[in-house]
């Protein structure tokens, strides 16, 4: 039997050379917060059979979202498009809106979850927000320090312990609306929507800035932790299920 948490992170799309990749801190960070990292690139055929092989799941960040995918326009700031991806990792979002499997959403696994849910997003963040706080948004985005505000009652306050931190930011996209199913818990100095938490599904978090590149970081390293503990939980309680019937029978 496993003794820890398998944690799926999905991938960015295939490279010119052939290869999916992902950068190597967010398998440092599941591996720290005591998770096993499997990673999930986007040519799966069966979304479905993926929430039966891990305990939790992980959208990581990467390129643009298509905007015709929320109603949105290609404009020229757009960039890094895949059609693969963008399919699957909508799909795999969808399927686990409707399950107890704890999520993570982090930069664009933001917002694939709020465009899953029925949600926009910000097409380029400067031409909505202005240069009041530089979030890594040029072209391309480059990663950048700035500090955000947590609602105090929220769950990420609580898992983080603060109400006020600085975060490493790397986008030039954002969410703009959100449905009822969520709750904005954290922004910006400039408004920007920086976390969001799922109002039903028993663990579901989603933060524009990138935990995973503040490794010294306790409150940030914090986040990861408390997933991973979720996805603990959720997997003994599949093992307790299945003696109880078991015993039943």
């Amino acid at each position: 039997m496993k003794k820890f948490p398998i944690i799926g992170i999905t991938t960015y799309n295939r490279c010119p050379a052939g290869e999916y990749r992902l950068n190597g801190t967010y398998i440092d960070a599941v591996q720290a917060a005591g998770g096993i990292p499997i990673l999930l690139p986007p040519n799966q055929l069966d979304p479905a059979s993926i929430l039966d092989a891990v305990d939790g799941l992980i959208f990581s960040g990467g390129g643009d979202i298509n905007p015709e995918l929320y109603g949105g326009y290609v404009d020229r700031t757009v960039y890094s498009v895949n059609a693969e991806r963008d399919n699957f990792e909508l799909s795999l979002a969808k399927l686990a809106l409707k399950a107890d499997i704890p999520v993570l959403g982090i930069c664009r696994g933001m917002q694939i979850l709020n465009v899953a849910s029925g949600g926009s997003l910000v097409i380029h963040v400067p031409d909505a927000y202005g240069d009041e706080v530089n979030h890594g948004s040029g072209i391309p985005p480059r990663a950048i320090e700035h500090t955000i505000e947590i609602e105090p009652t929220s769950r990420l306050a609580k898992i983080m312990g603060k109400t006020s931190t600085t975060v490493v930011s790397w986008h030039h996209q954002a969410v703009r609306q959100v449905t009822s199913d969520w709750r904005i818990v954290a922004d910006a100095p400039d408004t920007l929507v920086e976390a969001m938490e799922h109002c039903y599904h028993p663990w579901m978090i989603a933060i524009q800035w990138h935990p995973e590149m503040s490794p010294n970081c306790s409150f940030n390293s914090r986040i990861f932790k408390a997933f991973v503990e979720a996805a603990a939980s959720r997997f003994m309680n599949s093992i307790k299920s299945a003696s109880n019937a078991i015993h039943t029978f």
